[in-house]
């Protein structure tokens, strides 16, 4: 199993990019992190490549290198990370075949 993103998603991610004056060689770290009303929290970042240890796992997808810690990892298998930016809300969404119950906002989730 891996974990997968939209073709929106990865649209997306380049203009964050550009707007950060971020290197396409700089992976996006996704992981997990207690917090939020459901007792997990989905967290997103751009990672240095010193920061990538052997225990990560790396994926990549629609042209987007992803690195997650083992921990999370065990969390997000499965999953699949989509943008959208309609009317009913603009950001990231986590598509987890894993979580049990989810927040109304989407950002949360438990096992």
């Amino acid at each position: 199993m891996s974990i997968t993103i939209s073709e929106r998603a990865a649209k997306r991610i380049g203009e964050i990019r550009k707007e950060k004056n971020i290197s396409s060689d700089t992976p996006l770290r996704v992981s997990v992190v207690s917090g939020g009303c459901s007792g997990l929290t989905y967290d997103l970042n751009f990672d240095s490549e010193k920061e990538i240890t052997a225990e990560d796992k790396q994926f990549e997808d629609h042209g987007v290198k992803m690195v997650v810690d083992m921990r999370s990892f065990l969390y997000l298998a499965g999953t699949n990370l989509d943008y959208t930016d309609g009317l009913t809300g603009q950001g990231f969404h986590f598509h987890n075949p894993n979580a049990v119950r989810s927040c109304s906002c989407g950002e949360s989730f438990s096992l």
